[in-house]
């Protein structure tokens, strides 16, 4: 029986970067090739490609996907999306996000303080903090490639 794997949809070459590019990624495909792939993206369903970049920001009411070019709070449709794809697929047994994305990064994203001063580089993105609230094993693509391609 073959894994249900949540995978960055941009990282299987949907073009659903911010800047309207992908991050096709041939080794993890080829390690994921006998499994069943359920692609995902929040901040393309949200916010369309392309879309301004965001980062996470430390606040007094915790981390936030703040606009790099408003300032807004995009946390909410991000946390949306990802509550909802996970109860559409309650059958998923991995998740693998892009690194360092503050949506999909499992232990890779950045934090900034208000001052966009870097506070740490190892916080789980929006996206992957629902995936590992459920208990779902996660990792960083990168994190993956590296761990079960030397294998």
């Amino acid at each position: 029986m073959k894994n249900k794997i949540a995978v960055s949809a941009c990282l299987l070459g949907k073009v659903c970067r911010y800047d309207g590019l992908d991050n096709k990624n041939e080794a993890l495909l080829a390690l994921l090739n006998t499994e069943e792939m359920i692609p995902f993206c929040p901040e393309d369903d949200a916010f369309g490609t392309p879309r301004p970049t965001m980062d996470l920001i430390a606040k007094e009411e915790g981390i936030r996907a703040i606009s790099n070019e408003t300032g807004e709070d995009l946390s909410a449709p991000i946390k949306a999306y990802a509550k909802a794809f996970f109860d559409t697929h309650p059958e998923i047994t991995h998740f693998i996000g892009k690194d360092r994305s503050p949506s999909c990064g499992v232990c890779s994203a950045k934090v900034y303080s208000q001052e966009k001063v870097l506070l740490h580089d190892n916080e789980t993105g929006l996206m992957a903090k629902e995936a590992r609230l459920r208990g779902i094993c996660s990792f960083d693509a990168e994190v993956f490639v590296a761990t079960e391609g030397s294998q």
